[in-house]
């Protein structure tokens, strides 16, 4: 089992809480609509607002006013009324004020654009969510499809031949909509009628409204986050419905045809902006699926330079939090990726978007998920030693130790990528550099914690702590022995009447108390499966060491391991740390036991073989073998 490889790997974005653009309908999605101005209403009839009827000539009205009142108030409560509120349609009063459902006259104009546009048709399959009604939505469609094909084909340099199969293809695009809510009837029969080839086919049309409109179908359809109108026992079928669609849209090459349209769209129009946020929620969502995919969509299409080049823009809003958030995605566990992000100078790019909050913390929330996004995805990159080569050689150490000693939001973030660059083998180099640039003063000083406070919700100082025990974990595993930067790291456990060794026995004290109490619990769970007959195999042996991990023993073995180098390396420090453990009634004996757990636990490095040093086993064995001996 790799315990490195278990904790070092940045979390992924918390899944279930998709990013979701606003729902009012902005300017230019009204456009599109088709409103009926010859039945306008007038602006003291609120019955004709509520359908659209043709204003009445005074005289004649006040003559069969109390039928037509009633008859008014009948179809308004049917058909337009929320919760049959009969006021629902009063106007505001001269002073903005208004009244019943709580509705503007704008507002309620928006509705019957809406609505007006639907037809009565949408309106009867919506209602009708069925095998039927679905496939009157496909027919639809695919009647609008062939009909707008046909009209562009007859009369392509003339657009007032076709704009109004182009006004009903939209309709037919935004009817699909629905299918989203029960997947298990729809999905098949989508595949099966050709509509996911269609809908695919429209991701090239003239019209880049109608690719929009397309986009977010598909990032509907594809969303597992649905609530689905199903029986729990129908679970399996959806699922299987679901599979059958992402497998269709793939093999129509939608992850291609996505990538073509985000150089496409223009993200200075609204529209454009919102169909850029759908296309990168149909990735996340195909990702979600099927992890895996993201290779494909590494090496097929030109995806990754997109992200690239749009994280690098100044302006934040949602799609640049999106981009980042998606490229963690894509680093997630994947070494060609973080290859292919290598080879397309990415790390480059990445410290120079990450650069801008040495001196400024982000101005929101929003923006500080975009910052610790892109942390991530570096972090995620630098498990490769290919990359922490190029981070090296781009200056990366260098930029994480000035935000170590500049003490802004994205400290906590440094001290974490500032771990992940030194781990292993491949980070001596790193080490190294780290200390000739003075980041072990800045280091402790936040191990000590000393300084400025981080803002409440950006870190915990636990999980400072624990990446500044890794890569005080690493500097002793990859510095050399007698050299000047190791002899100034130990320096730093002897100046001030050994304080950080004393913190040391703090911090590890803490962890035996978490242990403690996950230890118990665990022995109680054994206790109830010996009482029930069950057998303990090694499946549950190992979640037990992860649980126990994960409750204070990973935080443990680093602090022992530190100690039993410090100790070794120094006498003062060994009296020192012998006459602090007798305090507490115990010895060096006590380290041993935690090392030795950790060296049982611990996989052969094959990298440490290859640049020629100690293994990380071999080097617990050695520690193991001089406190022995103690």
């Amino acid at each position: 089992m790799d315990i490195d490889k278990l904790f070092k790997v940045p979390k992924l974005p918390a899944g279930g809480n998709k990013r979701r653009m606003p729902d009012n309908p902005t300017p230019e999605m009204l456009k599109k609509m088709k409103m009926d101005t010859s039945s306008s209403p007038g602006p003291s009839t609120p019955a004709s607002s509520a359908n659209g009827s043709r204003k009445v000539d005074k005289s004649r009205q006040a003559s069969v006013r109390d039928e037509e009142e009633e008859e008014e108030a009948e179809r308004m409560e049917e058909d337009f009324a929320p919760g049959g509120d009969a006021d629902y349609f009063v106007e505001e009063d001269d002073e903005g004020r208004f009244f019943g459902g709580g509705l503007t006259r704008e507002q309620k104009d928006i509705l019957n654009i809406f609505d007006n546009a639907g037809g009565e048709d949408v309106r009867e399959d919506m209602e009708e969510l069925n095998i039927t009604g679905v496939r009157k939505l496909l027919l639809r469609f695919e009647r609008a499809v062939n009909k707008n094909q046909d009209q562009r084909s007859k009369y392509p340099d003339d657009p007032t031949k076709f704009i109004d199969s182009e006004a009903d293809l939209d309709a037919a695009i935004k009817a699909l909509l629905p299918l989203a809510q029960i997947p298990s009837i729809s999905y098949p029969e989508l595949v099966k009628s050709g509509g996911v080839a269609r809908l695919i086919g429209l991701l090239s049309h003239e019209n880049a409204d109608i690719v929009i409109d397309v986009v977010e179908v598909i990032h509907e359809l594809t969303d597992e986050d649905n609530e689905a109108e199903e029986d729990e026992e129908e679970e399996g079928t959806r699922e299987e419905a679901f599979k059958a669609l992402i497998e269709s849209l793939l093999e129509n090459s939608i992850l291609e045809l996505l990538v073509d349209n985000l150089s496409r769209l223009h993200e200075s129009e609204e529209s454009d902006k919102q169909g850029v946020f759908h296309i990168l929620g149909v990735f996340e969502n195909v990702l979600g699926f099927k992890a895996n995919l993201s290779v494909q969509l590494v090496e097929k299409t030109k995806v990754l330079g997109w992200i690239l080049n749009r994280i690098q823009l100044k302006t934040h809003d949602e799609n640049r939090g999106y981009a980042a958030e998606i490229l963690s995605i894509l680093l997630q566990d994947n070494r060609a990726n973080r290859l292919e992000l290598g080879k397309k100078d990415g790390v480059e790019t990445i410290l120079k978007v990450l650069s801008q909050f040495r001196r400024k913390d982000p101005v929101d929330a929003d923006e500080t998920e975009f910052m610790e996004n892109v942390f991530d995805s570096l972090c995620s990159a630098l498990a490769e030693p290919e990359i922490k080569k190029l981070f090296l050689d781009s200056e990366g150490i260098d930029l994480m130790v000035l935000m170590l000693k500049d003490k802004m939001q994205s400290r906590s973030r440094s001290i974490k990528t500032l771990d992940y660059a030194m781990s292993g083998p491949a980070g001596t180099a790193a080490c190294e550099t780290f200390v000739e640039a003075l980041g072990l003063k800045s280091l402790f000083s936040t191990f000590m914690g000393k300084g400025k406070k981080p803002k409440a919700g950006v870190t915990t100082a636990s999980e400072d702590t624990s990446h500044t025990l890794g890569i005080v974990s690493s500097l002793f595993s990859n510095l050399a022995s007698e050299s000047p930067a190791r002899i100034r790291l130990l320096a730093k456990f002897v100046e001030n009447n050994y304080e950080k060794s004393d913190k040391l026995l703090e911090i590890r004290d803490a962890a035996q108390t978490r242990l403690k109490t996950v230890d118990k619990e665990i022995e109680d769970e054994k206790k109830e499966m010996k009482r029930a007959g069950d057998e303990v195999g090694q499946e549950e042996e190992d979640l037990w060491y992860l649980r126990r991990l994960d409750g204070g023993l990973f935080t443990l073995q680093t602090v022992d391991y530190i100690l039993a180098w410090i100790a070794m390396e120094d006498d003062g420090i060994r009296s020192h740390l012998q006459q602090m453990l007798a305090r507490r009634d115990k010895s060096l004996k006590d380290i041993v036991k935690t090392l030795q757990i950790y060296h049982d636990n611990v996989d052969e490095d094959d990298t440490a073989a290859e640049s020629g040093s100690l293994s990380q086993k071999e080097i617990l064995s050695n520690l193991i073998v001089f406190l022995d001996a103690c």
